[in-house]
């Protein structure tokens, strides 16, 4: 269901809204994994990780800006799919460890073409075939999608969550400069400030978890 949604939701907002802001957005996943966590799993939060939540929260509404006339509607199709991934996560994390990693994708691949069908049922648009240049453009997705996720599956089940994570922030890097050079977006201050503090929020709350995870040495 959380596959189905996250990946829904961020396709549609990568097709209708500019690639920067949708990446940016992305990168509060982490902070909303953790949030769920200490909901769901009953993980200990203390209040600077509490806060830190708060603050990534907060920046990402300054992305959003939804008090502006800039503000689009069509930016809170990247919130959702967010949300959608950050459950994923948490729900491959409390995956039994009989189901493999590959199992989990294949799983994970076949809710993304149930994600499709729905939306072509709820579109009301035919299946139309890809032109010559397209079917490239689609090969390269599918092989990067299907490389990308088989990797964050074997990192997430097996990989120290703290150190993992932090790797997800590079996604901003890449999407802010692809969204500049190959589509003429040119993201203004508030929005690199929002990116900034949802970065630095989300980095602080995985270093405070690690140094409160860390064994106290005996006196």
């Amino acid at each position: 269901m959380f596959e189905v949604i996250g990946r829904l939701f961020y396709v549609l907002a990568l097709a209708l809204t500019p690639l920067s802001s949708t990446t940016a957005i992305l990168q509060a996943t982490p902070i909303i994994v953790v949030l769920g966590a200490a909901i769901l799993f009953g993980e200990k939060v203390r209040w600077r990780r509490w806060g830190a939540i708060l603050i990534g929260l907060v920046g990402v509404l300054i992305i959003l800006r939804p008090t502006t006339d800039s503000f689009s509607a069509l930016s809170l199709l990247a919130v959702i799919g967010t949300i959608g991934f950050a459950g994923r996560d948490l729900a491959s994390r409390a995956a039994p460890v009989s189901l493999s990693t590959s199992l989990l994708g294949f799983y994970g691949f076949v809710a993304i073409i149930l994600a499709g069908v729905l939306f072509s049922i709820w579109d009301g648009k035919a299946f139309t075939w890809f032109d010559g240049k397209s079917v490239f453009f689609f090969l390269g997705a599918v092989l990067m999608g299907a490389f990308a996720y088989s990797a964050l599956m074997k990192a997430m089940r097996s990989g120290d969550v703290s150190a993992v994570t932090p790797f997800r922030y590079t996604r901003l890097l890449f999407g802010i400069a692809l969204g500049m050079t190959l589509f003429g977006e040119e993201p203004d201050m508030m929005m690199m400030i929002g990116c900034g503090i949802v970065v630095l929020s989300g980095l602080f709350i995985l270093w405070r978890g690690k140094v409160t995870a860390q064994p106290v040495a005996p006196r």
